[in-house]
């Protein structure tokens, strides 16, 4: 494992500071290339930064403000948050200012914006920040301070952190996903298993991965306590970039005798479909193992880590033809205005109305307990959501099970937390 050459992330950030080298526990002062902020996180940001009576932002083509999380706006509290970050994007003039009908979830919007391209350095007020390492760029959440000074200096500091390698190899089973591999990972590690490291995706399963899945595994290494996660740009990325990136990517790779503090493989063949049980992201078994019939009362489809086109189509092959069931509440959230889109006019929009499931507009919604969804005391939820800590949805006394489209769709008819096979689909068509 140890080696003198490089990880990608210390490359990226090599690469971002112009030196020929970085190592694990080096603390550096790196520029930024994207920050972002949402109508929770944004107003604290925007409290310390009006206090230091600076009257300029770095650029204001580097900020990001989407309006996702109590949007469409709640309660007339969740409205003066918004109204406070839209003030502050038109007195500094903020071009990537998101509301309305041009918003989605942050984390799947500014990827289809073109606002990510590998070798960035991007930080955000918000966990799930750790998203773009998808597309190889060192993303990572941060406080709202730490992102109020970053728009005074247009910088941030990191310790750089090391790396632990996750090897994928194998053939996926069917319906089993970047979602459950990442689920599995996080219940093999624990959720500090990473804690202030880099988790670097790789193997012939990665590369085979779409980058609705890559995004699904890459915003799931905070749950694991996670700096980043990190996967090499590749053809498929470039492709993703095209028409999209609004500048020019800097792919980098890491070194063949990088120096990691771990590396963990994984033959996929032998990860069956899974669900993480409450109250932790880690707490996983098999479906097929549950045992007891697990009874719900409401399936979420949506959130940054899995509400992508992909992500509905898979939940739209399982629902097509059958009703959800009488006793639960099933509700599809479009990650972005483009899902959306692209889910009406290919008519997955519909398969869920005819199954009687609950179409809402691009929000975080109820991955965070906000609205559109919430917990009784007592209820189940399966959610494609990346947390089921206690509360997290409502309740105290709520439950949130977490799983992948496939799953949670299947659950969503069935009544209880089962799989597409319980429903006579082999595999998807």
């Amino acid at each position: 494992m140890s080696g003198s050459g490089m990880t990608l992330a210390e490359k990226i950030l090599a690469h971002k500071l112009g030196v020929p080298r970085v190592s694990a526990g080096e603390l550096v002062e790196v520029p930024v290339d994207l920050t972002l902020a949402n109508d929770i996180t944004g107003p604290l940001a925007i409290k310390v930064f009006e206090s230091t009576c600076i009257n300029k932002v770095f650029d204001p083509e580097k900020i990001a403000l989407v309006m996702d999380h109590f949007t469409p706006n709640k309660d007339i509290k969740s409205a003066e948050q918004v109204r406070i970050c839209r003030e502050f994007a038109k007195k500094y003039g903020i071009k990537h200012y998101y509301e309305g009908g041009a918003c989605g979830i942050e984390h799947a919007l500014l990827p289809e914006l073109g606002l990510v391209v590998p070798g960035d350095v991007v930080i955000g007020a918000d966990s799930h920040t750790c998203t773009y390492g998808a597309l190889s760029a060192f993303a990572t959440g941060v406080g709202s301070t730490d992102l109020a000074a970053a728009w005074i200096t247009g910088k941030t500091w990191f310790k750089v952190p090391e790396t632990i390698k996750f090897v994928y190899y194998g053939k996926l089973k069917p319906w089993v996903t970047g979602k459950d591999l990442i689920l599995y990972t996080i219940g093999d590690i624990g959720v500090d298993g990473a804690l202030y490291k880099s988790m670097e995706f790789t193997g012939e399963v990665i590369e085979r991965l779409s980058m609705a899945e890559r995004m699904t595994m890459a915003n799931m290494a905070i749950e694991a306590g996670g700096k980043v996660g990190l996967m090499v740009a590749d053809e498929k990325t470039l492709e993703f970039l095209k028409g999209r990136a609004k500048r020019e990517p800097v792919i980098l790779h890491p070194d063949k005798d990088a120096n990691y503090a771990d590396v963990r493989e994984y033959d996929v063949s032998k990860i069956d479909l899974v669900v993480a049980l409450p109250h932790l992201p880690s707490n996983v078994k098999f479906v097929k193992d549950l045992g007891e019939k697990i009874y719900i009362d409401q399936v979420v489809i949506g959130s940054c880590t899995n509400g992508r086109y992909e992500d509905l189509l898979m939940a739209a092959k399982v629902l097509k033809g059958r009703k959800v069931n009488p006793n639960v509440r099933c509700i599809i959230i479009p990650a972005t205005p483009e899902v959306y889109r692209r889910a009406l006019k290919t008519g997955l929009l519909e398969v869920f109305v005819e199954a009687g499931a609950i179409i809402s507009p691009p929000t975080c919604g109820p991955c965070l307990g906000g609205h559109m969804g919430i917990l009784a005391k007592g209820e189940r939820a399966v959610a494609t959501t990346n947390r089921n800590f206690v509360g997290r949805m409502g309740h105290p006394e709520s439950e949130v099970y977490l799983s992948g489209p496939a799953v949670a769709a299947a659950s969503a008819v069935l009544g209880y937390i089962g799989t597409p096979e319980e429903l006579g689909l082999k595999e998807p068509e």
